[in-house]
């Protein structure tokens, strides 16, 4: 029960009528940023970090220069060769990546070996603090399952309730779906899911005819129509799930420090069912709050933002977030689509601080099941990340701002360099072998030159990097063994271990897929190629065997043909290569294996603490996505036959906007033919494509028109494909 009064009730708004699905709107200015000027705001005294900073940094330049320096020892004793000098370029760039992921993995483990707080002094075990102001949870969705996006959603209703401050949230479902059963099943789930919470609750739901700019543009515009009512918002995304203490700790965090215009949880991976799912899972609960807690270290003001399971303050996002559209066509051009990382460097810009925090747990999501719905989701966040290239000279970034935009365009420049670092090695191998050496060139010279490479100390260069790979993986199993509530819910040290062993291997062998891959999306985003935004796939994973030969034939011909050259140099280049051939060469088994469900021996080596004690709203949210519901065939169909659900979506449509001369909307104006034609409402439900029932669903002329045909029971004609 709630022991604070709802201020909004206070003021005499009153309970909500059942078919009202939105409060009345609370404006807030948003304007587009300047990307070309900026005037800088007074400066603000946030805890300096340069010593931290200073740390990762120099250990990274010393790891990068020690790495260079023994990989030009290998290549120099016959002399370097310009495909040489290619091979240390790129082995520079990329060792230089490993060496400042592992000096952030070095600074994580020891802030939880030492047990030091972060920066916000969020402390998870004291009380749980009392907070005043009021905070929109927003959840944007797009074409995703209504009944478990909102069985989630309850879940964490119930759970902030249970705090006792449930009466200083409210709750809004922002849809920008555009499949109009989803969209009917949207609103019938959320009527049903007030009259069961209590339609005095603060629940509502917006649907946009349009989605403009996708994901940032939904919750723009709630900021311009309802932000002026909330001191914060926190976002959520559809596979979200956050318990009530995390919640309201967020939310004392951000009363505690009025410079905060963020504060990004570390989301732990839940409900994986599928192997690759359950190894992801795993590797992300045990590495990931090493990870999160070294980079939260150096990174201090200066975070990054994720795009869900964050708290955001309305006033700083609304002032300095707005996101203008980029010059030029698509991929490059548009909207910005990863606009996470250049919303948290707008509002740092503008003065304000963004952190991270994470040691707080309760934060939850989703994994792909798979790992070809992976490299989908990565293909999409690959041209996004790419599409920061054009904000890199941004006036008034702050530097670490522009290291997180670099380093999410590093993370998928490095697949190619990766690739033209294997094709250039083969090269150089199948030169000595096939190119005839010349041993005494032109000009005096008393001994010959001889090509040649040193193959011990090639091998401790290769040892020296395999160990920055893997070392933070121990690290992280050092820290575990330290906690022994979270060993055992881990099913104990042993397990663990075995568990990081398989998982090193299952990693190491799809590494070298989603290098072909990355480099394939690259290729593709650089050449013009716009993927799009496709919905996730949130089931268990299946996969055709058709669909399987499709995605991994590129993959297992790559495999084919760097097995084919390193065999025809020698057969020890091809045991060195054989790490990344096998890979490719097993990519369709791979597939296979990893989006199986497991068997009761992997679930029990990838088990992580939320399984073994599952938190009682994961165990909730669970338990209400499980209840047996029925699907919308069709969305006409639902309206007509249900009165209640026809009036709450009539009256809860946008105003119609008084259309101009000349400017028609083509599915509308085709379906309002096809519903000239028809001699019944089942005729001219049929005849609609999918494109086509959704203007209808949002014209209530047009929909008065289908209303108004007779039945005819007998009359069936199939529907056209969209």
């Amino acid at each position: 029960m709630d022991t604070i009064a709802n201020p909004r009730r206070a003021a005499g708004a009153g309970d909500f009528p059942l078919n009202s699905f939105l409060p009345p709107e609370s404006p807030t200015d948003m304007a587009a940023q300047t990307l070309r000027r900026f005037e800088p705001p007074p400066a603000t005294d946030f805890a300096p970090m340069w010593f931290r900073r200073g740390i990762v940094l120099t250990g990274t330049a010393f790891l990068t220069a020690a790495g260079c320096y023994e990989m030009y020892r290998v290549l120099q004793v016959g002399g370097i060769t310009v495909l040489e000098s290619i091979i240390l370029v790129l082995f520079v760039l990329l060792f230089a990546w490993i060496a400042f992921a592992f000096m952030s993995a070095l600074a994580g483990f020891f802030v939880l070996l030492t047990g030091k707080k972060d920066e916000l002094g969020i402390d998870a075990g004291a009380p749980l603090p009392a907070i005043n102001s009021r905070t929109a949870m927003l959840l944007p969705t797009y074409n995703e399952d209504p009944h478990r996006v909102l069985a989630r959603l309850r879940a964490i209703h119930e759970s902030v309730k249970a705090t006792g401050y449930g009466a200083r949230f409210d709750w809004f479902v922002l849809s920008d779906t555009t499949d109009p059963a989803i969209w009917i099943t949207e609103e019938k789930c959320f009527l049903k899911l007030r009259q069961d919470i209590g339609h005095s609750a603060a629940l509502f739901y917006r649907h946009r005819p349009e989605n403009t700019a996708r994901k940032s543009g939904n919750i723009e515009e709630w900021v311009r129509r309802f932000g002026g009512n909330y001191e914060c918002m926190l976002i959520l995304d559809a596979d979200s799930l956050m318990t009530g203490d995390c919640i309201v700790r967020l939310v004392a965090a951000m009363e505690a420090h009025p410079k905060a215009a963020l504060i990004q949880t570390l989301p732990i991976i839940v409900n994986a069912r599928s192997l690759f799912a359950r190894w992801q899972q795993f590797a992300g609960r045990l590495y990931g709050p090493m990870l999160a807690a070294g980079i939260a270290w150096w990174h201090g003001s200066e975070g990054n933002y994720w795009g869900h399971n964050a708290i955001i303050r309305i006033r700083a996002f609304a002032v300095y977030a707005g996101l203008p559209e980029l010059r030029g066509r698509k991929p490059f051009g548009g909207h910005i689509m990863s606009h996470d990382f250049i919303e948290a460097a707008l509002m740092r810009r503008g003065g304000w601080a963004i952190h991270m925090a994470p040691t707080l747990r309760g934060s939850f999501e989703e994994s792909p099941p798979t790992l070809s719905d992976f490299a989908a989701r990565d293909r999409r966040w690959c041209q996004g990340n790419l599409q920061h290239l054009a904000l890199l000279p941004t006036r008034g970034f702050h530097w670490v701002s522009r290291l997180h935009l670099l380093t999410g365009i590093g993370s998928y420049l490095t697949s190619p360099l990766w690739l033209m670092f294997l094709v250039v090695g083969i090269l150089v191998s199948l030169q000595a072998q096939f190119v005839r050496p010349e041993y005494f060139p032109k000009g005096y010279s008393l001994f010959p030159q001889w090509p040649a490479q040193d193959p011990v100390l090639a091998a401790w260069v290769f040892a020296g990097t395999m160990g920055l790979l893997i070392l933070p993986k121990l690290l992280a199993f050092v820290t575990l063994m330290t906690d022994r509530d979270t060993r055992k819910k881990f099913g104990g040290g042993l397990l663990a271990l075995a568990g990081i062993v398989t998982e090193t291997i299952l990693s190491g062998l799809t590494a070298p897929v989603m290098m072909i891959f990355q480099s394939s999306a690259v290729g593709e985003i650089l050449f013009g190629r716009d993927a799009g935004w496709q919905v996730q796939r949130r089931d268990d994973g299946a996969i055709s065997r058709h669909d399987l030969v499709r995605s991994y034939s590129v993959p297992t011909l790559a495999g084919i043909a760097m097995a084919a050259a390193a065999y025809s140099v020698s057969l020890p280049l091809l045991l060195w290569m054989m790490p990344v051939i096998l890979g490719l060469l097993l990519s369709i088994p791979m597939a296979m294996l990893s989006s199986s469900t497991g068997s009761g021996r992997t679930i029990r080596l990838f088990k992580t603490p939320e399984q073994t004690a599952p938190p009682p709203v994961l165990v909730r949210a669970n338990e209400l996505a499980n209840v047996p519901h029925s699907s919308l065939s069709c969305p006409l169909h639902a309206l007509r036959d249900d009165p209640d659900l026809r009036k709450a979506h009539l009256s809860n449509l946008p105003e119609q906007k008084t259309r101009k001369r000349g400017d028609v909307d083509t599915y509308l104006a085709i379906a309002r033919a096809r519903i000239e034609d028809a001699d019944s409402f089942e005729e001219a439900a049929g005849f609609l494509t999918a494109r086509e029932r959704f203007a209808v669903l949002n014209s209530p002329p047009v929909l008065a028109n289908v209303f108004a045909l007779p039945d005819r029971p007998d009359c069936k004609t199939d529907a056209p494909t969209a």
